[in-house]
């Protein structure tokens, strides 16, 4: 657990809990929720930079981003963990955040535009 919010967090779910939330919606749930959460913009903004990269491109960027994230969390915080679950949920933000982006930019443009961005998926 994160050390300085795990105690709020686990009064705010004790809370939630006995207010008849259920009960998977636990720490690990919270967690695995923000990782995708946090890279969903991640995923947005580099497909928006990228347009010419497919969506399975940016969620490979996505997870090189996170692996490196994680490697530094192993090498230099000695208090947090390396996690290959982070890894993938970050790279699930990233792929849904790109497949966003896909989805708004298509909308925008003409018919023959939709047409090829379509074949690059």
């Amino acid at each position: 657990m994160d050390q300085p919010a795990s105690k709020q967090l686990a009064c705010v779910l004790i809370s939630l809990h006995q207010h008849g939330i259920p009960r998977w919606f636990n720490y690990n749930f919270v967690e695995a929720s923000a990782n995708v959460a946090l890279f969903i913009p991640v995923g947005f903004v580099a497909a928006l930079a990228f347009p010419n990269k497919r969506w399975w491109q940016i969620g490979a960027f996505g997870m090189l981003v996170s692996g490196c994230i994680e490697l530094g969390q192993f090498l230099f915080l000695h208090s947090r963990f390396a996690s290959p679950s982070d890894v993938m949920t970050n790279t699930s933000g990233a792929v849904i955040g790109a497949l966003v982006a896909v989805l708004a930019t298509q909308r925008r443009r003409p018919a023959a535009f939709r047409q090829r961005a379509s074949q690059n998926l």
